[in-house]
């Protein structure tokens, strides 16, 4: 599915969330599909159950995910994007986690776009091939 880095500074439930939200961006996981249960996920990234369990409460209430009492949790009808301000407030956050490494490895601007643009295309390459 996807993968957490335990050193990342972002909360696993986060990554979690995120990386969701990215297959469903992506095509992987489709309106309707079903997710899989907390604890094959959990099981799956070896994180606790309640740390999934957080990222789907989260998914759910924002309308991402829908919760059908004794048939499992499902990716919504029409899954929502998040709000544009909480969408930027996250692209800002990453970019300058992002901007603090490459200045710390002594990376020009240039350098660092080009590796952004080249994380962005694999991920969406790999995504792609698992469809």
């Amino acid at each position: 599915m996807f993968d957490i880095n335990p050193t990342d500074a972002a909360p696993i439930w986060r990554q979690i969330e995120e990386g969701m939200r990215r297959m469903i961006a992506l095509g992987a996981l489709k309106p309707g599909d079903t997710v899989p249960s907390v604890r094959e996920l959990a099981q799956q990234l070896r994180v606790n159950p309640n740390t999934v369990a957080r990222a789907y409460q989260r998914l759910t209430e924002h309308g991402v995910f829908a919760v059908r009492r004794g048939e499992g949790t499902f990716v919504a009808d029409e899954p929502s994007q998040p709000k544009k301000s909480e969408r930027n407030e996250t692209l800002r956050d990453a970019s300058s986690r992002y901007a603090g490494t490459a200045i710390s490895v002594g990376a020009s601007l240039g350098d660092a776009v080009d590796e952004l643009n080249n994380s962005y295309d694999k991920l969406v390459r790999e995504h792609r091939r698992k469809v």
